[in-house]
């Protein structure tokens, strides 16, 4: 009942701003007061309708309760009528309940200030929102009715080694190692399952240098944040309606490699630029990237089939000696049936791959 009562208020105010010059504020408080009046809302709080009213014009209506929240990690919609969060890895339905209407217009608003476009030709888009959370969208008829919407918020500050210690991610004895290691100059491949904690223990790493090197970052959306003093972040771009002006991870890594980095980072290897990586690792700059993988072994096999994408002329032989010549590190991050994030597993390279061994 109060979502329909927001929906109705929202629709009388938008017809207000559009009779005439007046503030959106001025024109939801004549809205609100109209309907208190008619003793419409007897048991509702006037503030908090005005706020909902509000986001609903300017804002991202009712997502922006959850996306406030500290504790909600992501937000998905599968249909207007069914908006899940996820709060410390566990899945919660929410009694959010949209329209078609509102889904298409949260989506306009969101994408509004990223440059992305979203249309048959173009069923899918990542863009980053104003928070920093990434947005992903799907429409129809990839999708089967409904536009699919999710959203990765990440935490509000940038958590160092020593914060994911106090977080039972890793023990000192790791946070040590990767630090040295980081130190050293190694090339650090970070890998683990959707939502295992990737991209946090990357950052967390970045932590280490930011006061004395020079880097440079490349991801397909923006989602690594740091505190480097000096830094470059590169973002791929989609292709415009004349399907011309698209800017691929390969060009980028390319491009970095021109400006001057101490340390390189590529956000996700995920197809062709884990080649254009692997040559900038075995140019002497140091490196991170994450990847999709079950274990670390298996990252360390997946980074050798990624660059084999890149064309038929690429040798298996030279790839697999590239890999085992620059790749020095990979950290394999888990996250357990009870929402708990950790380190699983560190595989270093020394001349051949061995597990390392920390005392508990």
């Amino acid at each position: 009942m109060f979502v329909q009562s927001v929906s109705e208020l929202t629709q009388k105010t938008r017809e207000i701003l559009a009779a005439g010059p007046l503030s959106v504020d001025l024109a939801i408080a004549r809205v609100i007061d109209e309907a208190f009046e008619s003793s419409q809302f007897d048991s509702v709080d006037e503030g908090e309708l005005k706020a909902s009213v509000r986001r609903a014009l300017v804002g991202l209506g009712e997502i922006e309760r959850f996306l406030g929240d500290p504790e909600v990690e992501e937000i998905w919609l599968n249909s207007p009528k069914e908006v899940f969060v996820a709060r410390q890895g566990k899945t919660f339905r929410t009694d959010l309940s949209l329209t078609e209407v509102e889904v298409r217009q949260l989506v306009e608003r969101m994408l509004r200030a990223s440059g992305r476009r979203l249309d048959r030709s173009e069923p899918f888009v990542d863009a980053t929102l104003s928070d920093g959370s990434r947005l992903h969208v799907v429409i129809p008829d990839v999708t089967r009715e409904h536009w699919a919407i999710n959203i990765r918020k990440f935490p509000p500050k940038i958590l160092t080694l020593e914060n994911l210690v106090g977080l039972g991610v890793m023990s000192w004895p790791v946070a040590d190692y990767l630090k040295a290691e980081f130190l050293a100059g190694t090339n650090i491949l970070v890998s683990g399952a959707t939502q295992a904690g990737k991209t946090t223990l990357l950052c967390a790493l970045l932590d280490v240098g930011s006061e004395t090197e020079r880097l440079l970052t490349v991801e397909e959306t923006f989602e690594i944040r740091t505190n480097y003093v000096d830094v470059v972040a590169l973002q791929a771009r989609q292709a415009n309606l004349e399907g011309v002006g698209e800017i691929t991870l390969r060009k980028l890594v390319r491009e970095a490699l021109r400006m001057r980095p101490t340390r390189l980072v590529v956000g996700e290897v995920r197809q062709a630029e884990a080649l254009d990586l692997l040559i900038a690792l075995n140019s002497g700059i140091a490196g991170l990237c994450t990847i999709h993988a079950n274990s670390a072994s298996e990252a360390i096999a997946k980074l050798k089939l990624l660059p084999l994408l890149a064309g038929e002329n690429i040798p298996s032989m030279f790839v697999n000696e590239t890999v085992d010549r620059t790749v020095g590190l990979v950290v394999h991050c888990v996250m357990d049936s009870k929402g708990h994030r950790r380190v699983s597993q560190v595989l270093k390279n020394s001349g051949s791959w061995h597990e390392v061994h920390f005392e508990v």
